[in-house]
């Protein structure tokens, strides 16, 4: 297994409203995203929470990808959002791509601060003599 796993908390989201509440509309906005960066979603879970006495409920968008997934969690009432990337890398490099889905995400949610982290995963290992058929 070789991966690169993206991830990204948001603070003082600038966005429309609707992409922190509407889970239709964020999910239609992840796939779209996820087309455009060349990856192939091939499963999705689209939730808003109910509203609480703190505010609007958030949003919980979930994109099964051929190359591993897509999760973006909201916090309308923070202007709060965390995205997850993760792109195995088996077959082909996939981190171009796994860049351009969060830099996509991104620019759409306008964040006024972006912590960013990037995780290596799994290592490369050639497969031992006894496996190879």
């Amino acid at each position: 297994m070789h991966g690169l796993h993206l991830t990204a908390d948001l603070h003082g989201c600038r966005c429309a409203p609707h992409w922190l509440t509407d889970a239709d509309a964020l999910g239609r906005a992840c796939l779209d995203a996820v087309a455009a960066s060349g990856l192939q979603a091939v499963g999705q879970v689209f939730h808003t929470f109910p509203a609480t006495a703190h505010g609007p409920g958030g949003v919980t968008a979930a994109v099964l990808l051929a190359e591993s997934h897509l999760c973006v969690h909201t916090w309308p009432e923070q202007a709060a959002v965390t995205l997850d990337v993760y792109v195995c890398n088996f077959g082909a490099d996939h981190s171009a791509k796994a860049h351009a889905l969060m830099n996509a995400l991104l620019a759409l949610l306008e964040a006024t601060t972006v912590q960013r982290h990037a995780l290596q995963r799994g290592e490369l290992r050639p497969v031992p003599e006894s496996l190879v058929p």
